[in-house]
């Protein structure tokens, strides 16, 4: 086996598992229980699209999509940050109330 059929097959394969990590991440979305739950199933859903991002650069040699998976892990941690920080407004909020 050569070293770039060795790639290959690593890459379909963490394909393959970053398409059952996603399920599982939309079933956790869909299912919740909570608001922080959800916010950190869109997290995880971000962090395996950038990885989809890499795998494919890795598999078609056309290296855009690592310039891709940069904006997108930047835009993932924003929008986290801001989520988080409706998550903590709220809860003082409902704090403030009782």
């Amino acid at each position: 086996m050569t070293g770039s059929l060795a790639v290959t097959w690593a890459c379909w394969f963490g394909l393959g598992c970053l398409i059952v990590a996603l399920l599982f991440a939309i079933i956790r979305l869909i299912r919740g229980p909570t608001l922080p739950d959800r916010i950190l199933a869109l997290d995880l859903i971000t962090t395996l699209a950038l990885g989809f991002a890499v795998l494919v650069a890795i598999l078609t040699g056309f290296y855009l999509y690592l310039d891709i998976a940069i904006s997108l892990g930047l835009v993932g941690f924003l929008s986290t940050v801001a989520l988080a920080r409706y998550v903590l407004k709220r809860a003082q909020a409902r704090g403030g109330e009782q």
